[in-house]
C-alpha cells in the first residue's frame, strides 16, 4: 500500500524528487501506514521510487526537523512515536491562528462564501455515511483552509499545517472512533451557522470548541494504540 501511494504521488506532483518523497512519507506517517517506531529503509525507498538516495535523505532530514522521524546513527531512521506534548503544542498554534481567522471570516462572509462552505459540509456528511475516513480528512482540511482563505489570511492555514504534524497523526487515528465523524460534521454546521449570522464571537467560540475535540479523543486513542505514543515524562 505504501509503495503505491508514493508512486502515485511521484507521478502527479510537481517539483523535485525530494518533495515527492517528503509529501508521500509525511502522509503515510500521518495515516499510520508507516507506524510509530517502524524503521524506514533508505535503500528500499530508493528502489521503489527509482531515485538515488540523495532525495530520500533530503526528505528524511525535513521530516526529522518536523519530528516525524528520528535518525539514529549506526541504527537507522525510525518513525517517531506520538508526543503528547507536541500534540498540545500543535493544538495551541492551530487554535490561535484559526480562531483569529474565523473572526475575520465571520465579518467578511457573503452568500457565495457560505454556499461554498455549505457544499463542503454537505460532502462531508456524504462520506461519513460511507465511512470513508481518508476522504473525510481531505474535506475537513478543505473546510478549515477555506475559512482561513475567507479571512484573507491564507498563510495562517499554511503555518498551521507545518506546525500540526503530531496533531494530524492523532486526528487521523481519531476518525474511526464511534460517532466521531458525525459529531465533527455537526460542529462544522454550528461554525457555518455563526458565519452566516456574521457573528465573530459565536464563530470563534464554536470553532475553538470544535478544534479541541481531538484532544478529548487522545486518552481513548492512547488506550487503543499504546505503542504509538511516547512514554510520559516523570
Amino acid at each position: 500500500m505504501l509503495d503505491v501511494r508514493i508512486r502515485h504521488s511521484q507521478r502527479l506532483a510537481s517539483g523535485s524528487a525530494s518533495r515527492h518523497v517528503y509529501a508521500a512519507l509525511r502522509e503515510a506517517i500521518i495515516a499510520a501506514e508507516l507506524e510509530p517506531g517502524q524503521r524506514i529503509s533508505e535503500n528500499e525507498l530508493a528502489a521503489r521510487l527509482g531515485v538515488s538516495r540523495t532525495p530520500i535523505r533530503e526528505a528524511l532530514a525535513r521530516l526529522r526537523d518536523e519530528r516525524f522521524v528520528q535518525i539514529v546513527p549506526q541504527l537507522g531512521t525510525f518513525v517517531t512515536r506520538i508526543s503528547t506534548a507536541a500534540v498540545e503544542d500543535a493544538q495551541f498554534v492551530r487554535e490561535a491562528l484559526e480562531c483569529a481567522a474565523v473572526r475575520i471570516a465571520a465579518v467578511r462572509a457573503d452568500r457565495d462564501d457560505l454556499d461554498a462552505l455549505s457544499g463542503l459540509v454537505l460532502r462531508q456528511g456524504e462520506v461519513v455515511a460511507q465511512s470513508d475516513f481518508e476522504r473525510f480528512a481531505v474535506l475537513d482540511d478543505e473546510f478549515h483552509a477555506a475559512i482561513c482563505e475567507l479571512s484573507g489570511r491564507g498563510f495562517a492555514w499554511e503555518v498551521a499545517q507545518r506546525a500540526k504534524g503530531h496533531l494530524s497523526r492523532v486526528r487521523r487515528l481519531s476518525l474511526p472512533q464511534p460517532e466521531y465523524l458525525a459529531e465533527m460534521v455537526a460542529e462544522h454546521h454550528v461554525v457555518l451557522e455563526a458565519l452566516g449570522r456574521n457573528a465573530p464571537d459565536d464563530a470563534e467560540a464554536a470553532l475553538r470548541h470544535h478544534l479541541r475535540m481531538v484532544l478529548s479523543a487522545v486518552p481513548a486513542i492512547r488506550e487503543q494504540h499504546p505503542d504509538y505514543f511516547e512514554e510520559d515524562q516523570a
